[in-house]
């Protein structure tokens, strides 16, 4: 077993403390990580509070995880030492039903092994995740990091970047496409400059005055304030499809309104309560509202590689891990531009 040590929570609304655990031995297929960024994702402080109800504890929370290669079994081709690679939300599949074949390895019907908060496959050995200093993963579930990138403003890309990415791509952003995004926080910052990337031209849309400055400066060609009604009707029917990043209660309506015939909201932002919807909304127009979640080992690669090809990252402030328990309570109160990322130097400090 590895010996490794991190930041967790020993029961639900906990304070993070440093915690030491065991990792499984690598094997032939495997990669060690010494991991050197971890980003927080407000997932990990529903996953802490156990707001699901399905949380494990001990638990060392942490999806958005980046570090160097510091040992690969015999068998890894994928890898060699000192490489620079990432960690999603998932770490191992079934490898063998349809989703799995087709690379979409998150939606396993065999459910994908979580990152943290679950049991390595065919053991009782819990996952925890990247706030910690090592990680051990089948090189299949590790992507390969481009050297341009920053490892700190990654780190967030493996869960805002893929899940914002997955949409956008699956719905054809691009030239001639107009986009809206709803929400001006850690998934949608990174999704205006997504969907700007792609060559969409892309409308952000934000409750707070106070945002449409930098909803600019990160790419969008158009802001609407919400508040403002008549900059919504200047909207209707006019955007092919939208992405919903709002994770708390909102009326989808009006923004249902500005989509154009045969247009798509597409809700990423998962609100703990279903949200109600009229289908007279949506039927003059044939829309449609659907989801997405994450994406899987291959379009994550290709996420990176397309960040990395258009020097996109995460708009982050730098925490270190001493400071997480604050970082959480800041995430509640929307104080933070965009994501906090923890420098894992500071568990050797």
């Amino acid at each position: 077993m590895l010996n490794s040590h991190g930041y967790a929570a020993l029961q639900a609304h906990s304070h993070l403390a440093p915690f030491k655990f065991q990792r499984r031995d690598a094997g032939p297929q495997d990669v060690v990580l010494e991991l050197t960024h971890c980003g927080i994702c407000h997932s990990d402080i529903h996953f802490v509070h156990n707001d699901w109800g399905f949380s494990q504890y001990p638990m060392v929370p942490g999806h958005e995880i980046v570090g160097k290669v510091a040992q690969v079994g015999k068998e890894v081709t994928k890898f060699k030492v000192g490489d620079m690679a990432a960690i999603g939300c998932l770490i191992n599949s079934c490898k063998v039903c349809k989703p799995c074949q087709a690379g979409d390895e998150h939606r396993c019907e065999q459910r994908a092994t979580p990152t943290y908060n679950g049991v390595e496959r065919g053991t009782d050995i819990p996952t925890f995740g990247g706030y910690s200093n090592n990680y051990v993963i089948d090189q299949r579930f590790a992507m390969r990091l481009a050297p341009n990138l920053n490892p700190a403003s990654a780190a967030p890309l493996l869960c805002a970047g893929i899940t914002t990415y997955s949409p956008l791509r699956h719905w054809q952003a691009g030239p001639g496409k107009k986009v809206g995004i709803v929400g001006l926080g850690g998934l949608g910052h990174i999704a205006i400059k997504l969907a700007r990337a792609m060559g969409a031209h892309v409308v952000a849309f934000t409750t707070s005055s106070n945002k449409v400055e930098d909803a600019q400066r990160l790419g969008a060609h158009e802001v609407v304030f919400t508040k403002e009604p008549a900059q919504m009707r200047a909207h209707t029917g006019t955007l092919d499809f939208i992405i919903d990043t709002v994770s708390a209660q909102h009326d989808l309506h009006p923004y249902i309104a500005t989509l154009a015939y045969d247009g798509s909201l597409i809700q990423i932002g998962m609100p703990a309560q279903p949200l109600a919807i009229s289908s007279m909304a949506l039927a003059g127009k044939r829309a449609r509202v659907t989801s997405s979640m994450l994406g899987g080992m291959r379009e994550t690669q290709e996420m990176l590689d397309f960040c990395a090809k258009h020097n996109i990252g995460c708009d982050i402030e730098n925490i270190a891990i001493q400071q997480v328990n604050e970082a959480y309570e800041r995430v509640l109160k929307n104080d933070v531009k965009y994501r906090f990322v923890i420098d894992l130097a500071s568990l050797r400090g």
